[in-house]
């Protein structure tokens, strides 16, 4: 226990030490993280104006002309909300359709009111997900008295695309952006290294074991990424309010509360940054667990 509690106290003390190293390796680590959370931001935003643009998207479902509309209130309104992915389905009758176009066009509609309107009652309905549009319609089309569905499958698929790609993209840019962290940080805590080679020598020559010399540059490696993914989480929550007042000025959309996914974003702050500091050093101090005492200084 004590020879832990000693490995322990060795990495701490090795940040303050080499204290221009280590705020040369957070500020690098702040960085990244910085734009990685801002990626991670945009792509959940964008993620929610999509999924909100798909939830009001709704298609119109067209009834028979000799459905009524007491029977399509009672009868097919219900087995329309049965269908699979269904999740809203509003009565839309042909008295409110003429009477909308009679205010949008003036009075060229208003002797088609009552019995002399061609038009047929109707629903509109909301599903749940867009990327099942065509099974959704396959299975209100199956409902008796439906005419026909109007066709938002282009919509649909544009929706899901553009869905897909930014998921993809954040995602990516979270694996590249991970990758150069963690060879920033591997070097900047090789350069730690190289500084105290003379004493990994030492330690390597009286026979010290590889976890004995690995731990110590692990948990400066740690302790790296714990204050650069605290400092990360303070700064991008300081930011993300301005930022985004500053893009709904230019394109006006529904933002996600910050205050919603603050404890996630600092957690994953805090242990994607230890984790890229402790693999950072346990990468670098590999190449030296493989030298002896001298090999190390060169000799």
């Amino acid at each position: 226990m004590r020879g832990i509690g000693y490995l322990f106290k060795e990495g701490v003390k090795s940040v303050w030490n080499n204290r221009m190293m280590s705020l040369a390796s957070i500020g690098v680590l702040v960085s990244c993280l910085l734009i990685t959370g801002a990626a991670v931001l945009l792509s959940m935003n964008v993620n929610s104006v999509v999924e909100s643009v798909g939830k009001e998207n709704q298609v119109t479902v067209f009834l028979n002309d000799n459905v009524k509309e007491l029977e399509a209130v009672m009868e097919i309104g219900p087995e329309i909300r049965r269908v699979d992915n269904v999740s809203d389905c509003v009565f839309y009758s042909k008295d409110e359709a003429i009477s909308q176009l009679q205010d949008e066009l003036g009075n060229l509609f208003s002797e088609l009111q009552g019995e002399n309107n061609p038009l047929p009652h109707a629903f509109h309905v909301t599903m749940v997900d867009l990327s099942q549009y065509d099974e959704t319609v396959k299975g209100i089309m199956q409902v008796e008295g439906v005419y026909k569905v109007s066709d938002r499958s282009e919509v649909a698929g544009k929706l899901t695309s553009l869905n897909e790609l930014v998921t993809q993209i954040g995602l990516w840019i979270v694996v590249v952006l991970g990758i150069i962290s963690l060879f920033i940080i591997s070097n900047s805590v090789r350069m730690t290294m190289y500084s105290r080679r003379f004493e990994i020598s030492i330690m390597k020559s009286v026979g010290a074991t590889d976890m004995f010399v690995r731990v110590p540059f692990v948990i400066e490696g740690i302790v790296l990424g714990l204050i650069s993914g605290a400092i990360a989480s303070a700064i991008i929550a300081f930011l993300y309010e301005g930022l985004i007042a500053a893009v709904q000025f230019i394109i006006p959309f529904s933002e996600i509360s910050y205050s919603a996914v603050a404890l996630k974003m600092t957690l994953s702050f805090i242990v994607l940054g230890m984790i890229i500091g402790a693999a950072g050093a346990a990468v670098s101090i590999s190449r030296y667990l493989k030298m002896e005492g001298g090999e190390i200084l060169g000799w």
